[in-house]
């Protein structure tokens, strides 16, 4: 695991000494927001040996890096919620909320000259420089760091919708589009924390 975090710390340097990492999480689900987390790494310690795709740790081990990160890290959180998903898509969703994390990251003073982005696109309506990363949350530590912030931020709304809603099964989910949460979506209906944009097969003709 080490060997394998060298070569994140690595990958981030051939970039520079001056960069962030981008990256978003809540693409897929049928509720909840998309939030995204940009992060520039300050102090490397021996927890970030632990740092991998968010996707890829448990969620124990998630909520522990997420304080480690912010500990040693300049964060930025950007959220773009379910009703900007159904105006302007998610994928023009998804870059609100990068942006919106770039502006939050600079707001707390950090500067820096490149930002690396996850996917395959680079993020519109954002002129400075860029550059997206494909699978960089597996390549890039920076990446990596603001994977989990982005996880365990969007994670933890999607519990506090589990306390509005508890027949839904939020906490458990995630809002992600498993079988208990098509059932309860047939048996009660859409809350305010549904996306009407990705309904439409589920539910339709009942409601639209």
């Amino acid at each position: 695991m080490k060997e394998n975090k060298s070569i994140m710390l690595e990958f981030d340097k051939e970039y520079g000494n001056n960069i962030i990492g981008i990256d978003e999480a809540g693409r897929g689900p049928l509720a909840g927001p998309v939030v995204a987390s940009a992060v520039k790494i300050i102090n490397y310690v021996e927890e970030f040996d632990m740092i991998n795709d968010s996707k890829k740790l448990t969620e124990k081990k998630r909520e522990f890096l997420f304080d480690i990160i912010l500990a040693n890290c300049e964060v930025g959180v950007g959220i773009a919620n379910e009703k900007e998903i159904d105006d302007i898509n998610i994928l023009n969703a998804t870059f609100l909320a990068m942006r919106r994390a770039v502006e939050d990251l600079k707001a707390g003073g950090t500067e820096f000259e490149l930002a690396l982005i996850d996917g395959n696109h680079k993020i519109r309506e954002y002129d400075e420089p860029q550059e997206f990363v494909i699978k960089g949350d597996g390549k890039s530590l920076a990446i990596a760091a603001a994977s989990i912030i982005a996880k365990v931020t969007r994670d933890r709304i999607m519990v506090k919708y589990d306390e509005l809603y508890p027949e839904y099964g939020f906490a458990k989910h995630k809002g992600y589009g498993t079988k208990q949460h098509r059932e309860a979506l047939l048996s009660h209906g859409k809350v305010d924390c549904h996306r009407n944009s990705f309904l439409t097969k589920i539910l339709a003709p009942t409601l639209f």
